[in-house]
């Protein structure tokens, strides 16, 4: 998640003004109206209405619309009435939302008995449901539906919302008296526990609901989220929790995760009623036999637009923020009648921009929106009836999720068409559809005893109320991630947050806990009270800069790392804008509108998304009923000529089939190799495979990768022949050598980055008053050093490093890689000339020599005598 979308409750994502504007009353009379969005509306029971049974009020209401209950949701609502905790896994728009919550009214919110009518003067339920999302703007769509059935039930019952968002009026009401229901994220929860009140309010609840478990599951917010749940549960023993997920392939982990806390009975409902999902292929008029990352552009653009033309509302995804701006602008240029009816929507723009493009979609009031994850998950769009995927979406479980915006809603099928930017995507969008078809969805692998997190944890839970260690652990323990945690390891962190460790114990302030003479654990001072919960959560982000216009007016944020290399006069495109950039003051970039048409288009970090191990096996089942001569997909036909040329210059990768090609030119000796593990692990495997080569023989390679395989350059020949007997790819001695053939230490380093500021050892700085990227980086470089001269044992360091290995090197996929790699046939060519696979590495590596206009005269040259070589 972007920064701006990180929640932190009590205060915003810095915006700086140049000056402050005193509000309108038209203006304040907006602010009035949002805030009492959610504010409790007067009761007034009809005693008549109020005392039939609710199950009888919920199928009236099911009639009055037209609906009939599916079986799955009749089974939860069973299950939530016999007091039973679940994960509910169905797909998108089948209506688990109403599953979960129509089940907790009918468990919660009846009369005790049909025929007793509730008091005339009866205060709404304190808190009972606790709704979890991952996202803001989630939370606020989720508080609106479940208002809604309230409201039309009649149920004496209030919703409320707390996030970042929430005013200050609407948490000082919530404080006097809770909601019944409340609709928060991860890091709101982690601050009500911060709250002197924490146990008094939250042992209320009788149910917890974690929406889109399987977005929070695979990292350090899920991770938060389980101690959160662990916590309530020791409150109330009979603590019920449900789970809300869809398009997820470890459903066994995902259920064991999230319901570990519990004590009450624990299902599994999974939503069985048909949902027609329709992927289809955008196929271009012409294909290259010879394809380069990112060949076709938008040359596409006009297609795209006569597919939206036809449909009522289209939601047009791409895979980063970069994409989606060069998108839109391509969009507009073509069909300049659509402004006003297209919008742009990623996690950079500002709040306000993006809930306007929401509201207009909710609405059917925009034809189309150009967006990236930011729109991914269950906010419900009805209008929107067809989903355009720009590039292939890398993961099986992604592009289910993307085409579930489109029809969502139970019983309309859901269409997303994928509109290639490269030739080789088309054997993507095959096996995708294939993949779907065969159910092979990702998994998420989950983080396990992430310590950084626990440290935090105990903060948190020392401001609210205090803990006693025998029982901490205990309860730690009882949350899925730290269920293998050992004493000793808990033993560190206490005293890591007690007195800062061995090397940190002269600096008050790392002293954030002292033992009472309870034998309490606290938080002594009300400065590090307000710094904690300034720096509450696990989102680490790149550090941001405001855009606004100097006559006032903020348009998002931006990354500083790109906002530091302009200078003022210089022009770049930012949410569909071009602007000149003014000044840089105050962490704010003053810009206006520029006059020129083109600009520098912004670069954001960790644009690159890599191949999942379920799309790369299926790609290579396509490419090996290619190498069969099965060609039934529509894709698989269009880019045969390019296959076959591959077939006929080298071979066709598949299961159980590894090519490497060797093809010496002016440049040298070039080694390709086509795993099929991704452009993660494939940076890994290079950087191995080129380390042990020069092993034993001084050599330099220039690397090049990308999901499909990777490219090793050198100036003297090689035996690959002989090295690959000897155990070039053998999985032995592999955490060595990987450590070994990568600068691993500047790795850890960075990743100790995020570390420490979960841990809170560096602060961001006040709301307002962010620290730049260089300034945490320094802060946490010289702790980083200090720990590693001084307190050698100190787990955040091993930490870092496991996090390396695992997640940013895919330490476990490369071993996978490697061993497949072994165990299959290898097909060793020698062609003369690079292949239409061999290509697209070539020009990843010239791209970081030369600039746009050198590469692509250098690229038509090469592209000209591989015509010449293929047509002779």
């Amino acid at each position: 998640m972007s920064a701006p979308e990180a929640d932190k409750e009590g205060r915003r994502t810095p915006r700086p003004r140049p000056r402050r504007v005193p509000r309108t009353r038209a203006a304040q009379a907006k602010l009035d109206a949002a805030a009492e969005l959610f504010t409790p509306a007067p009761l007034a029971y009809d005693e008549n209405e109020a005392a039939k049974h609710i199950d009888e009020r919920i199928a009236r209401w099911f009639d009055a619309r037209g609906w009939q209950p599916f079986e799955f949701q009749r089974e939860a609502w069973r299950a939530i009435e016999s007091g039973a905790s679940g994960l509910l896994h169905a797909t998108t728009g089948a209506g688990k939302t109403w599953a979960v919550w129509l089940g907790a009214l009918a468990a919660y919110a009846a009369p005790a008995h049909p025929d007793t009518p509730p008091k005339r003067n009866a205060l709404p339920a304190p808190l009972t449901v606790l709704w979890i999302t991952p996202m803001r703007a989630l939370a606020a769509d989720t508080a609106r539906a479940l208002q809604a059935a309230v409201s039309a039930l009649s149920v004496p019952w209030t919703v409320g919302l707390r996030t970042g968002d929430t005013s200050s009026t609407e948490r000082a009401r919530q404080s006097r008296r809770m909601p019944s229901a409340l609709v928060t994220t991860p890091e709101s929860l982690t601050l009500m526990l911060t709250r002197a009140n924490a146990r008094e309010d939250l042992s209320r609840v009788r149910l917890v609901v974690v929406d889109e478990w399987h977005e929070l599951l695979g990292n350090k917010r899920g991770t938060q989220t389980q101690l959160a749940l662990a916590r309530l549960a020791r409150w109330r023993p009979d603590l019920q929790i449900w789970g809300l997920s869809a398009t997820l392939g470890n459903l066994a982990l995902a259920h064991d995760a999230l319901l570990h806390p519990v004590r009450t009975p624990r299902v599994v409902v999974r939503g069985a009623q048909p949902k027609t999902l329709v992927v289809d292929t955008l196929i271009p008029e012409t294909i290259e036999r010879f394809p380069w990352g990112g060949h076709l552009g938008v040359r596409q653009v006009g297609p795209v637009a006569d597919e939206i033309e036809h449909a009522q509302s289209s939601l047009v995804f791409t895979n980063t923020r970069s994409q989606s701006e060069i998108w839109y602008r391509a969009l507009l240029e073509l069909r300049p009648e659509w402004a006003g009816l297209l919008a742009l929507h990623h996690g950079s723009l500002d709040k306000e921009v993006r809930d306007w493009v929401e509201l207009g979609l909710k609405n059917g009031q925009l034809k189309a929106v150009v967006c990236t994850s930011s729109l991914d998950l269950g906010v419900d769009f009805l209008p929107v009836d067809r989903v355009f995927q720009i590039g292939s979406p890398k993961g099986v479980a992604r592009l289910m999720q993307r085409a579930g915006r489109s029809g969502h809603a139970p019983g309309r099928a859901s269409r997303v068409t994928i509109v290639p930017t490269h030739a080789l995507e088309l054997v993507e969008a095959a096996a995708a559809r294939w993949a779907i078809g065969e159910r092979r969805i990702e998994g998420r692998e989950m983080p396990l005893k992430p310590l950084d997190v626990l440290v935090q944890h105990l903060v948190t839970v020392a401001i609210g109320g205090g803990f006693e260690p025998g029982e901490m652990i205990g309860e730690v323990r009882t949350a899925y991630a730290y269920r293998d945690l050992t004493q000793a390891e808990f033993d560190w962190a206490l005293a890591f947050v007690e007195r800062g460790g061995t090397s940190l114990a002269a600096y008050p302030d790392f002293h954030r806990v002292v033992k009472d003479d309870d034998g309490m654990y606290r938080v002594p001072r009300e400065d590090l009270v307000r710094r904690h919960r300034n720096n509450v959560g696990t989102i680490v982000a790149n550090a941001t800069i405001s855009v606004a216009y100097m006559t006032g007016g903020r348009i998002g944020a931006m990354e500083e790392s790109f906002i530091s290399r302009l200078k003022p006069g210089d022009v770049f495109t930012f949410g569909g804008r071009t602007l000149e950039l003014i000044r840089v003051r105050d962490m704010t970039a003053y810009v206006k509108r520029a006059t020129s048409s083109r600009g520098a288009m912004p670069q954001w970090a960790g644009s690159k998304m890599p191949l999942s191990s379920e799309l790369a096996d299926a790609a290579l089942v396509m490419l090996a009923r290619a190498n069969d001569g099965i060609f039934d997909e529509p894709e698989m036909r269009a880019v045969k000529p390019l296959l076959d040329l591959q077939a006929k210059w080298s071979a066709l990768p598949g299961p159980g089939v590894l090519v490497v090609e060797l093809v010496r030119s002016r440049e040298g000796h070039h080694f390709f190799c086509y795993p099929f593990a991704g452009r993660m692990a494939h940076i890994g495997l290079g950087s191995l495979i080129g380390w042990r080569a020069a092993r034993d023989r001084p050599g330099t390679f220039s690397i090049s990768m990308n999901d499909y395989g990777f490219e090793l350059l050198s100036a003297q020949p090689f035996d690959w022949e002989t090295l690959i007997e000897e155990g070039l790819f053998s999985p032995e001695n592999l955490e060595h050598d990987i450590l070994a053939s990568l600068n691993a230490s500047e790795l850890s380093a960075r990743r100790f980055r995020e570390i420490a500021r979960v841990a809170g050892l560096i602060y961001q700085g006040h709301p307002g008053q962010q620290k730049s990227a260089r300034q945490l980086q320094a802060s946490s470089g010289l702790f980083y050093e200090v720990f590693r001269k001084h307190d050698s044992a100190n787990l955040l360091l091993s930490q870092a490093d496991q996090e390396v290995m695992l997640q940013e090197l895919e330490l476990g996929r490369i071993r996978a890689a490697l061993e497949r790699m072994n165990e299959s046939r290898l097909a060793l060519r020698h062609p003369k000339k690079p292949t239409p696979f061999a290509f697209p590495l070539i020009v990843a590596r010239l791209r970081e020599k030369v600039s746009t206009e050198k590469l692509s005269d250098r690229v038509g040259r090469m592209l000209a005598d591989l015509e010449k070589a293929a047509t002779t």
